[in-house]
């Protein structure tokens, strides 16, 4: 294989090689066997054409686009090893020449990982908001929380108040036209949770049930729905029944419905009290984490970042996402007609971060090759097993989806996340 490389521009140019006769022959061989199986030609059996009449008749050419389409892929990797680049987007393949015995040439335009230079990434001093105390009225609030997960609700003859619950009939209209969606029969709303409209809700205050109020509301100007977004609306609502919710004491009885692994609530209150002390220590090194990245992020300098990287990730997020989604049991579709989005407002989303997302991982990656992490056997295989068991797979299939190669690159890069995080100082 010949292979040269002619840059064009910063991170772009000519990746030129040539695939062999040697390779080629036996490939053409393999196609024709292949093709002449669909051949219908008059005096000779199907399946049996000789090689000579099917290169008279329809010319060895005719089997070089499906030869050169199964030879490409590994012969364009093998050149850009041999080449010794970092090849970083889909490449736009030219083939040169395809004469009959000669070798065939190919171009490949290629775009290469650009040049980072490294700042400060090592003892960076970095600011954040995120405490590791635990307060009393943190413990309480969820306490309180979990109490009131256990409230029943119980009918009540006075009017109603914001927190209770009634069961309402609605309709909807703008300008005295009914409109889709305005309608709503046995609906159970908590006043003061905000599900309807702004100002909906609060109307509703100081009703009996037997009682049909006119609730008048605008539609907020951002309303999903644009033929009612900005209008004033009417909602005749007639209430059925008014709901009080009512919470069990808070004393040892409630702690132990809650917990069954306590006995008393200042034992359930003590479990609280770790557990949001370990989330806020989590929470508080993740935040470390960030800062410290995003300082040697700003602190590092990339020669001309290329777009199709940027692309590259925002198509690698969002199927990332759909990915998650389709996990879940929500298709593509679905999701679009669940959210009222499209395919195109997914891409927005996604596109936001992606430039600082590919930066990010341009650094880091430099980090890791300028400390020279390596990952070890024991290293990828304990790797391996910890993919394993979060995701409940076998070993083996884990090795199946991921090489060596990533596995190794992971590895080295949480090494340089965790060098620039444990270095850091927080003012």
């Amino acid at each position: 294989m010949s292979v040269s490389f002619e840059s064009k521009e910063t991170n772009r140019g000519v990746l030129t090689f040539t695939i062999a006769q040697e390779a080629i022959k036996p490939e053409l061989d393999r196609v024709f066997n292949k093709v002449k199986k669909s051949i219908n030609l008059p005096g000779f059996r199907k399946g049996h054409l000789p090689r000579a009449v099917f290169n008279q008749k329809f010319g060895e050419e005719a089997l070089y686009e499906d030869v050169v389409n199964a030879l490409l892929p590994n012969a364009y990797e093998a050149a850009v090893k041999e080449a010794g680049l970092e090849v970083v987007a889909q490449p736009k393949i030219d083939v040169v020449s395809m004469e009959k015995g000669q070798d065939w040439t190919i171009n490949a335009e290629v775009v290469t990982k650009p040049e980072v230079k490294l700042g400060d990434y090592k003892d960076l001093a970095v600011s954040v908001e995120v405490s590791k105390e635990v307060t009393d009225e943190e413990v309480d609030a969820k306490v309180e929380r979990e109490r009131n997960n256990l409230a029943e609700l119980t009918i009540k003859e006075d009017a109603a108040a914001m927190g209770d619950t009634v069961v309402i009939d609605f309709v909807g209209s703008v300008d005295g036209v009914e409109f889709d969606g305005g309608k709503g029969d046995n609906y159970s709303l908590e006043l003061g949770s905000g599900q309807f409209i702004p100002g909906f809700e609060e109307q509703l205050v100081g009703s009996k049930a037997g009682e049909t109020v006119d609730v008048n509301v605008t539609f907020p100007e951002e309303y999903q729905a644009a033929d009612l977004a900005g209008k004033d609306a009417l909602f005749v609502t007639t209430i059925h029944e008014v709901k009080a919710k009512e919470v069990p004491a808070l004393d040892d009885e409630l702690a132990k419905d809650i917990d069954e692994e306590v006995e008393t609530l200042d034992e359930l209150k003590a479990k609280y009290r770790k557990e949001l002390e370990e989330a806020k220590v989590a929470a508080f090194d993740d935040a470390v984490e960030a800062a410290a990245i995003e300082l040697a992020v700003e602190n590092a300098e990339i020669v001309d970042l290329p777009g199709e990287m940027v692309h590259e990730e925002v198509h690698r997020s969002m199927n990332e996402f759909l990915n998650g989604m389709q996990q879940q049991g929500i298709t593509k579709e679905l999701y679009f007609q669940i959210t009222g989005t499209t395919e195109e407002d997914l891409h927005a989303q996604h596109e936001a971060d992606a430039e600082k997302r590919t930066r990010t991982n341009l650094v880091i990656e430099a980090i890791a090759k300028a400390e020279g992490f390596e990952a070890s056997e024991e290293e990828v295989e304990k790797e391996i097993a910890d993919l394993a068991a979060t995701y409940n797979m076998e070993v083996e299939q884990v090795k199946g989806l991921l090489s060596a190669d990533m596995l190794q690159h992971d590895i080295a890069v949480k090494k340089a996340v965790e060098l620039v995080t444990s270095t850091a100082t927080v003012k």
